[in-house]
């Protein structure tokens, strides 16, 4: 068994692509119109068959209190694994990434947190 998609729920799907797409730097894999949503997914550039990201509608009525709570707890949806934290959070700074989060060492793993434009926070980690 193994994980071939994963979701993060948005609350605009147009503008969650420009942000994962555009700033994040991940890859477009489907877009295909499912009524007044979409299933659109996204891969990293460097695992093109790796594993989907899918930009999920927080369509549903208990999606949007679930992130609110997330949120104002400062807890992350997702991670993200990244090779350098510093300077992955000095590239997306200078694009206009909000981090919440500058990057801390913690144990094992240095991690940094920002805000994706879609309701969420999202963590970058780096492995030493």
């Amino acid at each position: 068994m193994k994980i071939v998609l994963t979701s993060v729920l948005v609350d605009d799907q147009e503008k969650a692509l420009r942000f994962y797409r555009d700033v994040l730097g991940f890859k477009l894999k489907h877009d295909i119109p499912m009524g007044a949503h979409r299933w659109l997914t996204l891969v990293s550039a460097e695992a093109p068959d790796g594993v989907e990201l899918l930009l999920e509608p927080d369509a549903h009525p208990a999606a949007k209190p679930f992130k609110v709570a997330l949120l104002a707890d400062g807890i992350p949806c997702t991670s993200f694994g990244v090779e350098d934290v510093r300077k992955e959070h000095d590239r997306l700074s200078k694009l206009g990434v909000n981090f919440t989060q500058p990057p801390v060492v913690m144990g094992p793993v240095t991690t940094a947190v920002f805000a994706d434009t879609c309701g969420n926070l999202v963590q970058i980690a780096q492995r030493h």
